[in-house]
């Protein structure tokens, strides 16, 4: 006998993340706008630091939870604060943002509950089958910081980025760059990054260097993948990555006139177009080997 009216099953609610000092990133990012909210003086720029995490402790004895300076499933769930349109409450809503962004929704981070946020979190819900409408609560927040944002990998390959936070568009990853084969990728700062490909990444560069905080990656497929001006890198230097996997957060840093992600690929230590490929992975199609990759011309 068939029962009326059941509710489909969806996925379990992911884990909390863990943070403690050390961290950085869109969480951390969203833990001290969260703070803020709750009263607490900590300065909101995705580092978990000394000061966050004195903030943290004193969060935790304000609620009566051991106060170890580590963000795990009871603090989370007592330092989230419910939001929605038109909310008031815009640390909390930066916050939010912050977890849009990563998950690839191109809203601004302004602490303004409006139209855009408000559809940004209906899609995010709609997508995970949660109800609720537009508002933002325990179980919202848990899938926002718990779940890893999908770059969508074909194959190997991985776009570098949300789709959604390319400023200028589809149609900018054909530019050429302006005197050698890469391409610059405008993007808001603290954009997720993804590794392209599977490899080992090496962190290179400095944030006074021409790159910036760089990171590269020795791919698989026998070819770097190099990444400029980022503000944070997130994997540590040898470490294996896999194709979709955050590997950093775009910024400002190094020689460069506003944020974007420089991204080359180098083939037997020369500089090719990367325009073909990245267009490919963009439109989520199959993308030309790199070994096959013009090395001027950038144009697709």
């Amino acid at each position: 006998m068939a029962l009326l009216g059941a509710t489909p099953a969806h996925a379990a609610a992911p884990a909390w993340p863990l943070l403690q000092q050390g961290a950085t990133g869109s969480n951390v990012a969203t833990l001290q706008f969260l703070l803020r909210q709750r009263g607490q003086t900590v300065t909101a720029h995705a580092e978990f630091d000394a000061q966050t995490r004195t903030a943290v402790v004193a969060f935790q004895k304000s609620v009566q939870l051991v106060s170890d300076g580590i963000v795990g499933a009871d603090t989370w769930s007592k330092l989230v604060v419910t939001v929605g349109p038109g909310s008031a409450q815009s640390n909390a809503v930066h916050a939010l943002q912050f977890q849009l962004r990563k998950h690839g929704y191109d809203v601004s981070t302004d602490g303004v509950f409006g139209p855009t946020t408000d559809q940004a979190v209906q899609d995010f819900k709609t997508d995970r089958r949660l109800t609720g409408g537009a508002t933002v609560g325990v179980t919202t927040w848990q899938y926002l910081l718990g779940s890893r944002p999908d770059p969508g990998t074909q194959g190997s390959y991985a776009f570098v980025l949300p789709r959604s936070a390319v400023f200028d568009g589809r149609e900018s990853l054909l530019w050429p760059h302006h005197d050698y084969p890469a391409s610059d990728i405008a993007v808001e700062e603290w954009t997720t990054t993804f590794a392209i490909t599977s490899g080992t990444a090496r962190l290179n560069g400095g944030a006074n260097d021409a790159c910036g905080l760089g990171l590269a990656i020795a791919g698989d497929d026998g070819v770097q993948y190099q990444y400029c001006h980022l503000n944070s890198r997130v994997v540590p230097d040898g470490s294996r990555v896999s194709a979709g996997q955050l590997v950093g957060y775009t910024g400002n840093t190094g020689h460069s006139t506003g944020p974007h992600l420089h991204f080359g690929i180098f083939r037997g230590g020369s500089s090719v177009c990367p325009q073909q490929m990245l267009i490919a992975l963009y439109d989520r199609l199959a993308p030309p080997s790199p070994w096959s990759l013009p090395a001027s011309g950038c144009s697709y």
